[in-house]
């Protein structure tokens, strides 16, 4: 039976990568996809993945429907054995139903990537519509660390290498940008709630997990 399945993560745990090998490993096969994505770090119309490896995509915008784009392809006669959207979490609850609607009624399996939650700690709506609707939810299995070394289960917005928690949901930016531009880091649990980035962290006279002794 086809499914609807989201992979989800944190930036930096390999879910571009996994896309793009699924795409190669059915592409091997002799499988035709359509992939979707949306703000990709390689720019429109691309999806990447940090090891260099790209392919091309069709860029979803605000009022894309999804659904109509597979069934106007396949009337044209076009090929669609399967479907995969990275950046998942940028799509519009509404574009998640049309995808569970391709499912259901074209018989194809969609495998969406996105992360789970903004810098905030906050769900994109994307990514909530997914979990609402995904025969499957798959944590992929790449753990990103944290600058301490423990596992990343934050994703932290930074500007000059200091964390923010204002500001909009969507800034795109990624987790090599240099100190001084608007960038991402993974952090874990509780260095998200202390704000305490690599930078920071750096930046300290002190460890951050060590408080002075008062030998008064």
């Amino acid at each position: 039976m086809p499914e609807l399945v989201f992979f989800s993560g944190t930036m930096d745990c390999g879910k571009s990568t996994l896309a793009l090998q699924i795409v190669h490993n059915r592409t091997a096969r002799g499988l035709q996809s359509v992939i979707f994505t949306r703000d990709d770090r390689a720019g429109q119309g691309k999806l990447s993945s940090r090891l260099g490896l790209v392919t091309d995509a069709v860029e979803v915008t605000d009022d894309a429907d999804l659904y109509g784009y597979l069934v106007e392809k396949i009337s044209r006669g076009g090929r669609v054995d399967y479907v995969v959207v990275d950046e998942a979490q940028f799509l519009a609850p509404g574009q998640i139903d049309q995808l569970a609607r391709a499912v259901d009624e074209l018989d194809k399996d969609v495998y969406a990537f996105g992360i789970t939650t903004d810098f905030r700690t906050r769900l994109f709506p994307g990514s909530q519509r997914l979990i609402e609707l995904a025969d499957r939810v798959e944590a992929l299995q790449v753990e990103a660390l944290c600058w301490c070394g423990e596992r990343a289960t934050h994703n932290a917005r930074t500007a000059g290498g200091v964390m923010v928690v204002e500001g909009a949901q969507v800034v795109i930016g990624d987790v090599d940008r240099d100190a001084d531009d608007v960038g991402y880091e993974v952090l874990c649990r509780r260095h998200h709630r202390r704000r305490m980035t690599s930078a920071t962290a750096r930046a300290s006279t002190l460890s951050p997990d060590v408080l002075p002794v008062n030998h008064g």
